[in-house]
Formats: structure tokens, sequence, C-alpha cells
């Protein structure tokens, strides 16, 4: 597998819905690319999960292209949370179908998806505001109301743990995305201009160290939680990408979350959003 971002803004503001979907699709597979990630599956391993590998998280992010493109129609025709959440059910659906019931992506079709549906509603109307301010002034009431998951890991440890979890994240209008991860993307680029795998690397450290992740709540309790940030932490501390060796440390990081079966999720499908809102040159420029 040999994915690249070579994402060029067409001559217009914003995108056709079907280009958002393959934008969303193509991020995620992105994020699949990035080696060492702590825990996760990438193209170099499995990581801490015995039911996916790359291959399928791939497939998974072809089979959701589709359904991205209409949550972003959907955006543009203003629709509400409740055909939106119809949608993602059904992506869900087909999700499951394509990865024999493998949960792959569910966090990243709720994350990914509603920033879609901004970004079809922003281009529709010509607005310039970033799309996270944009899933927390149109549907951010309706995400907190709406119905609350018993499947998901996720869900489970936020109630367990009283941690935000994924719906508060999009009801605030993503701010992990904003005020977390795209700060790291940017200043990565400056230690590694040449390398966007080691800029997603950093990122996704500097996710996992600010994140009170569901997923490693879910696998780790809070003793794995306080694990995952402190590696990250410290990785970071030392320089990060911007230290020799560093491909060292984090895979020896990547190796402990094996085996301490630890696996950040919810820190994957934010770096998968960064590098969707990071590709649409309008949230750059927004303030």
């Amino acid at each position: 597998m040999n994915v690249a971002l070579r994402w060029q803004a067409p001559p217009q503001r914003e995108l056709r819905a079907e280009q958002l979907g393959h934008l969303a699709s193509l991020c995620l597979k992105l994020e699949v690319e990035t080696y060492p990630k702590p825990g996760l599956v990438s193209h170099v391993d499995n990581g801490a999960h015995r039911d996916m590998d790359a291959g399928l998280l791939c497939r998974s992010a072809d089979t959701l292209a589709p359904f991205f493109h209409d949550l972003a129609a959907a955006g543009a025709e203003g629709a509400g949370m409740d055909r939106l959440r119809a949608i993602g059910v059904a992506a869900e659906r087909a999700m499951l179908a394509a990865t024999s019931g493998v949960n792959t992506h569910r966090g990243a079709i709720f994350g990914l998806g509603l920033l879609c549906a901004a970004a079809g509603y922003r281009g529709a109307l010509g607005i310039r505001k970033p799309l996270g301010e944009l899933v927390s002034q149109r549907w951010g009431d309706a995400i907190y109301a709406g119905p609350i998951s018993l499947r998901s890991h996720g869900a489970v440890a936020s109630r367990r743990y009283g941690a935000g979890g994924a719906r508060a994240e999009a009801a605030c209008g993503f701010p992990s995305v904003y005020d977390i991860a795209l700060p790291a993307l940017h200043a990565a680029r400056t230690l590694a201009p040449r390398d966007e795998e080691a800029v997603r690397v950093q990122t996704c450290m500097a996710l996992i160290a600010d994140v009170a992740d569901t997923n490693l709540l879910h696998r780790g309790g809070v003793d794995g939680l306080r694990f995952a940030q402190a590696s990250a932490s410290a990785f970071l501390a030392a320089g990060g990408i911007g230290c020799p060796g560093w491909r060292k440390h984090a895979d020896g990081i990547h190796q402990a979350f094996v085996a301490r079966n630890l696996s950040p999720g919810g820190s994957a499908d934010l770096l998968a959003m960064a590098l969707f809102v990071d590709a649409l040159f309008v949230d750059r420029l927004a303030p």
C-alpha cells in the first residue's frame, strides 16, 4: 500500500460533495499509512489489534467514501441532524458488511462525517467559518440531545469514567482538532518539511498526550490512559520528530502499547479529521 495525499484545491473556493467524500476516505487511509503510531494498525503491523489490519481499514475507507459524499451533499442542502444520523447509520451498516462485522471506523463515521456535512454547508453558503465551529452551531444541540450508543466501547468508557467522548468533542466544535492536532501538524512541518509521515506521527503523539481517549480508557482504564499520555508526552519533550533517533523512540512506545493492549483509536480518528480540515485551505485562512 502506498498512499500519498497530493491534494490541490480546485479553482473554485469549495469542493463538490464527491470530492469531499474522496478526501475524507483518503485521510482515513493516510492515518493507516503512518508508523510508528502507538498501539495502532498501520501499513507495518497490526498494533494491539487482532481483528484488523491495514488492508481491512483501507477497504473500510473505500466503502465509506460514498457515504461521506452523501453527508457533504446533505450538509449543502441544509439537512438537520436526523438526516445526517440516518446516513451515518447506513454507513456503519455498510462498513460492518465490508469488514465482516469488525468496527473499523465507527468513530470516524461520526466525526469525519460531521465535518463533511459542515464542508458541504459551508460551500453552499459561501461562508468563511471553520468547519468545527459550523458543526457546533448547526448541530451541537442535536448532537447532545441524540440517542446515546450502548454498543460503542468508547461510549461505555465515557459513561464509566466521565470522559466527554466523541459526542462532546463534536458538539463543542472539535477542540482537539483545532487546539491540539492542527497546531501540532503545522509545527511538525517545520521539523520535518519533507516527511509527511513523520508529521503525522508527531501529530498523533500530541493527541495521545492531551486527549482523554475513551478507547484507551476502555482497554486500560485510568492507569492505561495515564501511561499512554506520559509516554507520548515524554516523546514530545525529548524533541519528538526533531530528535535524532526519534523513530527508534517512537517504535519503543508503540511496542509498549502493544504489550499492554492499548490502542488510542480516538486519537487516530482525530488525526484523520485534522488531515481533512488541514487539506481544506479555507480553514487555514479562517480566524
